[in-house]
């Protein structure tokens, strides 16, 4: 017994294999774009500056010296945290955004 897909028809079903073949081509290509992005982001009033690659890698951090101060290392400390976490979340909104517009309104519960 075959498993039958409502409303999908002969062609019906070659239409959706091919759209489902584009939609994977499309999320690779955005999976490549947003990998080979930088996302930076600042905290501090831009004391820390923390740039993470799309694939989610910390590439660069960037202290101001003059925050520099042996009494507030917790908060330089909290900065770091906070800027690196930012550009994460950009990294990831990228990522989410790039696999909505590849799905093209196609929504197959439990796929993405």
């Amino acid at each position: 017994m075959k498993a039958r897909i409502p409303g999908a028809q002969g062609g019906g079903q070659a239409a959706m294999l091919q759209k489902l073949q584009d939609m994977q081509e499309q999320m690779q290509k955005t999976q490549e774009e947003v990998e080979a992005t930088d996302f930076t982001a600042s905290s501090g009033g831009g004391v820390v500056e923390a740039t993470v690659t799309g694939a989610k890698e910390l590439k660069d951090l960037k202290i101001n010296p003059e925050a520099v101060d042996p009494e507030e290392v917790d908060m330089l400390q909290d900065m770091i945290i906070a800027a690196v976490n930012e550009a994460l979340r950009k990294a990831e909104e990228a990522m989410n955004k790039g696999i909505e517009s590849a799905k093209g309104g196609l929504n197959i519960p439990g796929l993405f």
